[in-house]
């Protein structure tokens, strides 16, 4: 329970890579704050059973982090409910497959909102609180194609690349006061997300579903497997860490090998 005194905020946490995060968070000890969409009344069953399974307070808040307006509503009320945020996980994101010169506008301009952009606001927005306790963890969940492109996909890999060098930037800015700020860039995860790439990109590349999960999606990750949520929750626990405080800065792949390329 080495979180127990600490608010975590996860965004994007309803479902996926970002509940397994919240519930590794909850496991030891820290206060959740869930953000997503999706049914209200399946929301509240997951803010339920979390908060009975770990015996610790969780809240859900509802935001469009596609919006500026909307962003800086969710951290002040987060500021009311708990008057404090120790550890933020920017895990909301969104993915479109279209070759570039067909990529909807509107669809990169949302990519980059969300992904990037929201991130940058809950940052700006947490990081007061933090310099004033003098402790605070910074996880922005990335992807593999923050470092590596894949074709296809450029609002994605662009905002990805973009979330690493933000990462970077502000482990600088915060280095002496306490805060760390990393990057963790997952391999190919089996959630809701991926599933709904994939027969977008079956499409785009003119190949069967079952052929882009063997021949794209697990191409070049060498263990042949999906990277599990349960793992990058593990490692997202340890970031939080004392054990973790000289880690700042850093993009740590969580890819099957992937980026060994």
């Amino acid at each position: 329970m080495s979180l127990q005194d600490k608010v975590a905020l996860i965004t994007g946490s309803t479902s996926g890579i970002g509940l397994g995060i919240a519930r590794a968070l909850a496991q030891q000890g820290a206060t959740i704050i869930l953000n997503g969409l999706g049914d209200p009344a399946q929301i509240e069953i997951i803010r339920a059973n979390l908060a009975a399974e770990f015996a610790t307070p969780v809240h859900f808040i509802a935001a469009d982090l596609s919006k500026t307006a909307a962003v800086e509503d969710l951290m002040q009320q987060i500021d009311a409910q708990c008057g404090r945020l120790d550890i933020l996980v920017n895990n909301a994101g969104m993915q479109f497959v279209s070759p570039i010169e067909d990529f909807p506008p509107e669809k990169y301009d949302l990519i980059i909102a969300l992904n990037l952009s929201a991130a940058f606001h809950t940052i700006r927005l947490a990081v007061p609180g933090m310099k004033a306790r003098g402790w605070g963890r910074i996880i922005n969940i990335a992807s593999a194609h923050a470092l590596v492109a894949s074709p296809f996909k450029s609002a994605y890999v662009a905002s990805k690349h973009a979330i690493l060098g933000l990462t970077k930037t502000v482990a600088l800015e915060l280095a002496e006061h306490g805060i760390t700020a990393n990057a963790i860039c997952p391999g190919y995860v089996m959630t809701p997300l991926v599933q709904q790439q994939i027969p977008d990109t079956a499409k785009a590349r003119g190949i069967s579903e079952a052929a882009v999960i063997r021949d794209v999606l697990l191409a070049a990750q060498p263990t042949k497997r999906f990277v599990e949520v349960d793992e990058l929750g593990a490692l997202a626990s340890f970031l939080c860490s004392d054990g973790a405080r000289s880690i700042t800065g850093t993009a740590l792949p969580v890819d099957g090998g992937w980026t060994a390329h």
